[in-house]
């Protein structure tokens, strides 16, 4: 069977991360951008600039190496937030780079829903960041779902 490269789209805590767990637990390895970030940048990150700076440098490692391990046949489940048509761009060269299959999961996530999410994710203390009401509507503003022009194959997912 062919490596597939599993991709995430939608809005802070619409469920990509839960998603993204489901889906490793099919056998495929799990690449974080939240896990990777905290353990190497929690200290410099304090506001959205802060977070796009450290995440091109987190990209720039990670590409390469998820093109590698989907290269040696290993399904890869990237929990790194394909919000963005420059972040699906950097997604497509490692589907170009590896030949592997993929899947984009857009996840379709009133943002009430995702609002009330937040707030019991940050309640419950678990999640790597805590992100704010203002951070929220501060990054989903910038927000664009995948089109059926970008050439990726779609799954969508609702609340």
């Amino acid at each position: 069977m062919a490596a597939t490269l599993h991709l995430l789209s939608g809005k802070i805590a619409a469920g990509k991360s839960t998603l993204a767990a489901r889906l490793a637990a099919d056998g495929a390895v799990l690449v974080s951008e939240d896990v990777w970030l905290a353990a190497l940048f929690a200290d410099q990150m304090t506001n959205v600039q802060d977070y796009v700076r450290c995440s091109v440098k987190l990209k720039a490692v990670m590409g390469p190496h998820v093109a590698a391990l989907l290269g040696a046949g290993v399904s890869v489940v990237l929990d790194f937030p394909a919000n963005t048509v420059a972040t699906r761009a950097w997604m497509r060269e490692i589907i170009d780079q590896s030949g592997a299959d993929h899947q984009m999961h857009v996840l379709d996530v009133p943002d009430e829903v995702c609002l009330q999410r937040l707030h019991a994710r940050n309640a419950g203390g678990e999640h790597a960041f805590a992100a704010t009401e203002a951070q929220f509507w501060a990054i989903t503003k910038h927000y664009q779902p995948p089109t059926e022009d970008e050439g990726f194959h779609i799954v969508h997912h609702e609340a």
